[in-house]
Parts: structure tokens; C-alpha cells; sequence
């Protein structure tokens, strides 16, 4: 299925969830992630399940002044 990572596309096997489209991308904490523009907390990745042209956002802190 294709599916947009932080506005990039990407293909994940039908079935994918939200924990395989982090591990795809290697990201590490820490990071907030939202589909379709709905937070998600981390322990529901490996249970949220994704769909064809889902929206992914993978979102790291910014920090400075």
C-alpha cells in the first residue's frame, strides 16, 4: 500500500501499522507521530493499522531560542 511519511511516499505490505512505518524510517526518540493528523500514543503503534494513503507525521522536538 502507499502511504505519505512526513510528505514522502513510501510503500508498506498491506496490513502495515504504525510501528512498521516508524521502523522503516529508523526513527529514534525522542519523536511524536500522528496519522491522518490524529496523535498517537505510542503504546497503540504496533495496534494502529494503516490504509492506502494514509498520512503519516513523524515529529521530533525542536529545541533552542
Amino acid at each position: 500500500m502507499n502511504v505519505l511519511i512526513n510528505n514522502l511516499p513510501h510503500t508498506l505490505p498491506t496490513g502495515a501499522t504504525l510501528a512498521d512505518a516508524v521502523a522503516l524510517l529508523q526513527a529514534r526518540p525522542p519523536f511524536a507521530a500522528a496519522v491522518n493528523k490524529s496523535f498517537v500514543p505510542r503504546a497503540q503503534y504496533p495496534q494502529t493499522a494503516l490504509t492506502e494513503a494514509d498520512r503519516i507525521e513523524i515529529i521530533h522536538p525542536v529545541t533552542g531560542g
